[in-house]
C-alpha cells in the first residue's frame, strides 16, 4: 500500500504517483482462478505411454537407408551415396519396391515382407526436408518407415 507521511505539508501539488495495490490485488486473484480453474477445464483421455528404450537396427539388404538434410537452404536426400531429387527418388523407391514383391512371388504371396525405409537426418534439418521424404516414400508403397538416431553416451544395448 503507498501512504503519503510527513514531508512537505505545502498540499498544493496533487499526488502522481500511481497506486497500483488494487492492480497486485486484482492480479492475483486471477493467477488464482486460473491455478485452479485450468486443470479442471482440460480433458485428457487417459493413456499409458511407451517407454522408450534402445533397439539395435537390423539392417537387411532389401532395406532402403536415405540421409536426409539441408545444404545452403535447400534438401538433400541421398540414396546411399548418391543425391536423388524428390521425382527421381519417387521412381526408385517405386521400382525397388516392385522389385522386391516380385522377387517374393507377387503380392499375393503368402508370408511377403515389405522393406522398410531408414532415415538418417541431419540434427540441424528442418522438418520439411524429412518430412516430404517421408511423404515421398509413403507414396512409393512403403508402410515401414523407421529413423536412425545415437543412442544417448553410456546406454547400454538390450539383447534379447
Amino acid at each position: 500500500m503507498a501512504m503519503s507521511v510527513g514531508g512537505d505539508n505545502s498540499g498544493d501539488t496533487p499526488m502522481s504517483d500511481i497506486n497500483t495495490t488494487p492492480l497486485v490485488d486484482v492480479m492475483l486473484v486471477l493467477l488464482i482462478i486460473f491455478l485452479i480453474t485450468v486443470p479442471v477445464v482440460t480433458q485428457t483421455i487417459p493413456l499409458k505411454l511407451p517407454k522408450v528404450q534402445f533397439e539395435p537396427t537390423i539392417t537387411k539388404p532389401e532395406n532402403v537407408a536415405l540421409q536426409v538434410r539441408e545444404f545452403n537452404g535447400q534438401c538433400e536426400v541421398y540414396w546411399g551415396m548418391s543425391r536423388i531429387d524428390s521425382a527421381a527418388l519417387l521412381d526408385r523407391a517405386v521400382a525397388k519396391l516392385r522389385a522386391e514383391i516380385d522377387r517374393q512371388g507377387g503380392p499375393n504371396a503368402a508370408g511377403l515382407e515389405l522393406p522398410e525405409v531408414h532415415i538418417r537426418g541431419d540434427i540441424n534439418t528442418p522438418y520439411r526436408c524429412i518430412g516430404a521424404t517421408i511423404y515421398t516414400m509413403q507414396r512409393a508403397g512403403f508402410i515401414k518407415v523407421g529413423f536412425i538416431s545415437e543412442p544417448p553416451p553410456g546406454s547400454a544395448v538390450q539383447r534379447l
